[in-house]
């Protein structure tokens, strides 16, 4: 209980001394809004910031699908094939240390639709944690399990799904874990990039419209909504972890 407790009562501490700043030292709203004024922001425009985090949403969890079934489908074959692995592992490094906001707007010239354009930099992002998690998963599969497999002429599917498979489940879930954030990360830095034009428009679109006519508390609340999500994606991945981990794996005992 004091574990679940202590880091919210930490949250509404800071929270707290937030307001109390605020006030005391009489800080003019459009330079930092208190607390309960970006709630009452947040339920006043909640009609146009849905709709937008719901945009946000399908960009994220679409992003973080196709790099879950990229990544677990690329690790499996780098699995089989060592040649395969040596040939394209350079080429998911270069898309691991490209900045996404350096080619962000290289990909939206490229692409007619700009919803494509935001899930390909957002897919960019989280692709590579799911890809070197899974790999590095398969690749600490128990030796003399290796050995029995062989022994038993196992096929290399056969050794992959009873073997391989339940090796790297624990990795890709912490992939998982960092990927989920990653994802939003993305979708928010390259909408920031196309800029708030457009009829799908997401979180990112309306901090930059608050932005530009300086409704600062509106650009809180947005950003709040998009920290919510992000919390709530990797608590929903620590229970998936616990839920699939705990009965067997290490890094869930208590």
């Amino acid at each position: 209980m004091m574990r679940r407790l202590l880091p919210l009562a930490t949250l509404i501490g800071l929270v707290v001394a937030w307001e109390a700043l605020v006030r005391l030292a009489h800080i003019p709203h459009y330079t930092l809004p208190a607390p309960t004024l970006v709630l009452a922001t947040l339920i006043e425009h909640f009609g146009s910031l849905a709709a937008s985090w719901w945009f946000t949403l399908k960009i994220t969890f679409g992003a973080l699908a196709l790099a879950c079934a990229g990544g677990v489908l690329i690790a499996s074959a780098f699995a089989l094939s060592r040649p395969l692995e040596q040939a394209l592992w350079p080429l998911a490094v270069v898309l691991q240390v490209t900045p996404v906001v350096a080619i962000a707007p290289l990909i939206l010239i490229y692409l007619e639709s700009t919803t494509a354009a935001l899930l390909l930099c957002a897919w960019i992002v989280a692709f590579f944690p799911i890809l070197a998690n899974t790999v590095a998963g398969l690749r600490a599969a128990d030796p003399h399990l290796r050995d029995l497999f062989r022994l038993y002429r196992a096929t290399p599917l056969q050794r992959l799904r009873l073997l391989l498979v339940p090796s790297a489940l624990p990795y890709f879930v912490a992939g998982l874990k960092i990927s989920g954030g990653l994802s939003l990360i993305g979708a928010v830095t390259a909408e920031m990039v196309a800029g708030a034009a457009g009829r799908e428009t997401g979180l990112a679109s309306r901090i930059l419209e608050a932005s530009f006519r300086t409704e600062t508390p509106k650009m809180f609340a947005a950003l709040a909504l998009l920290v919510a999500t992000g919390v709530l994606i990797f608590w929903s991945f620590n229970l998936l972890s616990r839920a699939l981990l705990s009965r067997w794996h290490a890094s869930e005992k208590d």
